[in-house]
């Protein structure tokens, strides 16, 4: 009885996983002008789409979160060529998140600062449900958020570790219910 118990919990997880690598979120698909623009550090590519969407008009007003504390933002603008009035009117720098988790906390509270109803969220994709749910546990039901997966090469390790860690905070959402 065990034996099968676990057979079939070892065959759930091999057809999650195989889910979780086949079926990565992609970038949104025309979707239409947010209030503001969401990029957890982390993954490259990040910083630049964030940029593309202010750029764009497709956001008015952009928080990166998880910024390390010793990052200055005139090193942030000269790295990422962002020109002083955008740094100054439309890029926040948030340095309070060191993780997934305390991304969200971040930007809930920076949403709620900023007034803001929607939101257009750009990580990697292998990141992007992880970081959705969240952002989903935290923001309060009338913000709207658009996934913006940027698009990436994982490594099988980074796949593995990042299923695990869904795993992970989907419980933690269960456990907090």
């Amino acid at each position: 009885m065990i034996r099968r118990i676990l057979s079939v919990l070892f065959l759930i997880w091999v057809i999650g996983f195989l889910w979780f690598v086949v079926a990565l979120p992609r970038p949104a698909a025309e979707a239409g002008a947010t209030d503001a623009v969401i990029v957890p550090t982390g993954g490259a590519g990040r910083i630049a789409r964030g940029l593309e969407v202010l750029d764009t008009g497709l956001a008015d007003k952009m928080l990166v979160s998880g910024v390390d504390p010793e990052v200055k933002p005139g090193e942030f603008a000269a790295q990422f060529a962002v020109e002083p009035e955008q740094m100054e009117c439309c890029v926040t720098l948030g340095f309070a998140a060191v993780d997934t988790r305390s991304n969200a906390s971040e930007t809930a509270k920076w949403v709620a600062q900023n007034e803001v109803r929607s939101l257009r969220l750009v990580t990697t994709d292998w990141h992007m449900r992880r970081a959705a749910g969240e952002l989903a546990r935290t923001l309060p039901d009338h913000v709207t958020v658009i996934r913006d997966a940027v698009p990436s090469q994982p490594q099988f390790g980074t796949l593995f570790l990042e299923y695990h860690k869904l795993l992970a905070s989907r419980a933690a959402g269960l456990a907090d219910l």
